[in-house]
């Protein structure tokens, strides 16, 4: 194993950026594998693309948290999971600036993107609500991560339910668009179950070994910067690790795919708390106790950003400020409040 910290910055960086690099490129590659195989699988589109496409693009910030913790930097791991969520949420915003007939959020609206919101606020709360508590684990496992892995398990099925038999839809306008499931065409079911496979798990291996790339990297410019673990680990390595989302949301509003691009990218956000979890297995102790005042505040800023994209959804404003939404234009302010806050 290579000691990257007894290397020069430009070293570590070089590492990190080809790292980075692997992740966009093989990420977005497995993430269209991912959306083959939920295609295929007969488990229902949001259970299946929830899973399939949810892990592939969360793979790389999976492992990179997993590792870091592993490794006695609870705070890394942790900046890396809820930074994800902020810098993901905002790559929705961008998303709206390369689309420009109408505001993204109001042409994403749909019953099932506004359930992923709010499970996703609920998921957040939990390991807000373990770091007020005393510290306590069973087995060596805080109950929050038990309690993260359930309430994703039954939101999951509650969003199956309400995409299945909802209890009201959004008003459709011109702009509104919907997610259309379109049936493979000749060439996409040319590709066998295991071809796919195997394309998956090579491509999965690519990523995960990316993303532990990443994690070693940032540990090294924490030694070697003198930057803390909260800010690297919630702002290089989450950035990183989330290349995928931002590159297959641009593609996909390009092509018009608005709901694809707003579904995954806040669907996945839901996925990737239960990094926490993940992390929570590897670290000696209780990784909630671990987080520290910046990481509650990036919960609670990935909490509003959430919260506003739903307002977008719901409101029937159509356009802002050159054709970016001003929802759009709030989540970018406050990711960006959410950096600043990390290194003043």
């Amino acid at each position: 194993m290579i000691d990257l910290a007894s290397h020069s910055l430009w070293v570590i960086g070089g590492v990190f950026v080809a790292a980075a690099a692997v992740i966009g490129v093989a990420g977005v590659k497995l993430s269209s594998v991912a959306d083959k195989l939920a295609d295929r699988t007969g488990m229902g589109e949001v259970i299946a693309g929830a899973l399939f496409v949810g892990a592939a693009t969360s793979l790389p910030g999976a492992i990179t948290s997993i590792s870091t913790a592993a490794q006695d930097a609870p705070e890394l791991a942790i900046g890396n999971a809820l930074g994800g969520l902020t810098a993901q949420t905002a790559f929705i915003a961008v998303a709206d600036i390369f689309y420009r007939r109408a505001n993204l959020e109001h042409a994403a609206a749909s019953v099932t993107g506004l359930g992923q919101g709010v499970l996703l606020v609920v998921l957040l709360a939990i390991p807000l609500f373990a770091n007020a508590q005393p510290d306590f684990a069973m087995f060596g496992i805080h109950p929050a991560s038990l309690a993260i892995i359930v309430a994703y398990a039954f939101g999951l099925r509650l969003l199956t339910q309400i995409h299945d038999e909802p209890m009201w839809t959004p008003v459709q306008t011109d702009e509104t668009r919907q997610a259309l499931s379109e049936p493979e065409d000749e060439g996409q079911r040319a590709d066998s179950d295991r071809s796919l496979w195997i394309r998956f798990i090579v491509l999965a291996g690519f990523t995960a070994a990316a993303g532990y790339a990443i994690g070693e990297a940032s540990l090294a410019l924490v030694a070697r910067s003198g930057l803390s673990q909260t800010a690297v680990g919630t702002v290089f390595a989450a950035i990183a690790n989330s290349l995928p989302e931002l590159v297959t949301a641009i593609a996909a509003v390009r092509i018009g795919a608005v709901s694809l691009a707003v579904g995954d990218v806040v669907g996945g956000n839901s996925f990737e708390v239960m990094f926490l979890s993940a992390a929570d297995l590897f670290y000696d102790g209780s990784i909630y106790s671990a987080m520290s005042e910046a990481d509650r505040s990036t919960a609670l800023i990935a909490m509003i950003m959430t919260g506003v994209l739903l307002l977008g959804m719901i409101r029937r404003e159509r356009s802002g400020p050159g054709g970016i939404g001003f929802e759009s234009v709030g989540v970018l302010l406050l990711y960006a409040f959410s950096v600043v806050v990390l290194f003043v």
